[in-house]
């Protein structure tokens, strides 16, 4: 089926990877906030925001669906708990000068989906594809073998989405009500925090005189616009386009960690990412030369 309208959707598709890309401006402006407390504030504000949205972008059916379905809320409930730990291990991350380690993680992730589909939903890899597995398994032991450890921020960052991906094709919900949704059952938590966390910088009332106080505000909607337009950008382009579009948000981590936040790009870990890139590339052969064959 031809795309109903392409250039708009690959506007609000970059749109929305161009800003994903540029979270860390973002994380850098509230450094000095820990990232526990960010995340905090982006479940409470997303939650607002979203909650807000849905009563102007309407999406009819959406809580009396999940109301006669209870399964489905039990699977928001885990899902909403993995994207919660993927915000905090990304925004650590950033804040922690591992940005290399951040993009790493996205650009290891459209693999680690191929095979949580092969051993988990039992799905069959294509010779290509284990090829490309491979190539990313190599970038990872090349890792572990020069830094003697595993590079655990990408790894957590990959397979917490990866894991995110695969329970919300469990619970088939629009990604604006699942997130409004995921997000309002872990306000309950955040709110907890803060009454438990007396000293933290938002429980005390100067602090709402600041820039940074706005800065933590604006976490609602920073949330949700990108997903916007890529929900929006998604009915307007085949998905394997998404999929293609989906590297330029790493790419720009990478760019700002070495060309404006001074992170040092070793010899090794380069030889890493030309591993991940490598079965990148063949993975998207791979998927392009599948859907020739479909169409």
């Amino acid at each position: 089926m031809q795309a109903a309208n392409p250039r708009r959707g690959y506007i609000l598709g970059l749109s929305a990877y161009i800003i994903w890309g540029l979270f860390p401006l973002y994380f850098k402006a509230i450094a000095s906030v820990p990232a526990v407390e960010i995340i905090i504030h982006r479940v409470l504000w997303s939650a607002l925001f979203g909650a807000l949205l849905l009563m102007v972008w309407k999406h009819p059916g959406w809580w009396r669906e999940l109301r006669e379905n209870p399964r489905r809320l039990a699977i928001l409930a885990l899902s909403g708990a993995l994207i919660a730990a993927n915000w905090l291990t990304y925004v650590w991350s950033v804040n922690n000068g591992r940005m290399l380690e951040a993009s790493l993680g996205y650009y290891i992730n459209p693999l680690v989906n191929v095979l949580l589909g092969m051993l988990i939903l039992g799905e069959r890899l294509r010779r290509m594809q284990w090829i490309a597995v491979g190539l990313a398994a190599v970038g990872v032991a090349q890792q572990v073998w020069q830094v003697g450890s595993l590079p655990w921020v990408s790894l957590v960052l990959a397979l917490t989405f990866g894991f995110y991906g695969l329970i919300r094709k469990q619970a088939p919900v629009k990604a604006l009500p699942g997130l409004v949704v995921e997000t309002w059952m872990l306000v309950p938590i955040a709110i907890a925090w803060l009454l438990f966390n007396p000293t933290a910088h938002s429980a005390q009332a100067e602090f709402w005189t600041t820039s940074e106080a706005w800065w933590l505000v604006a976490a609602g909607p920073v949330t949700l616009v990108p997903l916007v337009c890529f929900n929006a950008a998604a009915r307007h382009l085949p998905y394997t386009t998404l999929g293609f579009l989906q590297y330029l948000a790493p790419t720009l981590v990478l760019l700002q960690a070495v060309l404006l936040f001074g992170e040092h790009l070793s010899s090794s870990t380069l030889v890493a990412f030309m591993f991940i890139w490598a079965g990148l590339a063949v993975y998207s052969v791979d998927a392009w030369l599948s859907l020739r064959r479909r169409s």
